[in-house]
């Protein structure tokens, strides 16, 4: 897919430290990264290196030390419209005291002009998408893990985002599940056309999903490297994955992850 090469979502300059004075802990050293509009951006690093906190800055949850976060050419203070943030933790992101369907709608019922009824109606849209419509009576506690996860999915979605920033959304299921979400979140991406930002410890995950892949460095964390995959699309959990070249990402940023372990 061809992208404009113009930065959509801009980072510059990015410090974060924890703690005051002498006792303060550099997390992020110094991050300069552009996301563009309409790709798939995976950013993988060193375990305890940053990236949550990055995306969280992205995102406009966490406030920089010092730098900036521009969205569309404005300065990101606050969560922005047309930015959502999709957690690791899908349990503790469902209210479990709403069904599926309402768990959906919170994303749009507060909407001007948009009433109950027609929230439940754009509702069931998305979470046809995701392959729910069957369960949108149940309750959280009801599904697996899996499904709860394609129910915050949906909910991403009925916000109609123009960026998605995923923070590891798949590292609570099971190795099978995680493949079935993949292609869940690669074919709606491609069909509802949003910017994606994916922070994952895992680089097979990362090379398959993504159109460049960001490497941090261990913390302070700055940006090592920007791989651009340039594996064909739609990518397939099984063809894709025996290309010579994910296999020769897959390797190189191994190799890189590695050297730059703690």
């Amino acid at each position: 897919m061809n992208v404009p090469v113009s930065p959509y979502l801009q980072l510059r300059g990015i410090r974060k430290s924890f703690g005051e004075g002498a006792g303060a802990t550099l997390a992020i050293g110094g991050v300069d990264l552009d996301v563009r509009q309409g790709e798939f951006l995976g950013i993988i690093g060193p375990s305890g290196c940053g990236k949550s906190t990055l995306l969280q800055i992205a995102a406009g949850l966490t406030e920089p030390t010092d730098g900036q976060v521009r969205f569309e050419g404005q300065d990101i203070t606050v969560p922005p419209a047309g930015i959502v943030y999709l957690f690791q933790q899908y349990g503790k992101s469902l209210f479990p005291w709403r069904t599926v369907i309402d768990n959906v709608a919170f994303a749009i019922e507060h909407l001007p002009g948009m009433d109950r009824a027609r929230a439940r109606e754009e509702s069931r849209r998305y979470l046809e998408m995701v392959g729910l419509t069957e369960f949108e009576q149940k309750f959280p506690f009801q599904l697996s893990g899996g499904m709860q996860q394609r129910v915050t999915i949906a909910r991403a979605l009925a916000a109609k985002p123009r960026v998605l920033l995923m923070d590891e959304p798949f590292s609570s299921v099971d190795a099978l599940t995680r493949l079935d979400l993949h292609a869940l979140v690669l074919d709606l991406w491609q069909q509802q056309r949003f910017t994606a930002v994916l922070v994952t410890h895992d680089v097979d995950e990362a090379v398959f999903m993504a159109d460049r892949v960001a490497v941090l460095s261990r913390r302070p964390a700055h940006i090592a490297e920007v791989v651009e995959t340039h594996l064909p699309r739609p990518r397939d959990n099984l063809a894709t994955r025996e290309l010579p070249r994910f296999i020769e990402l897959r390797h190189h940023l191994l190799e890189q992850l590695l050297r730059r372990a703690p």
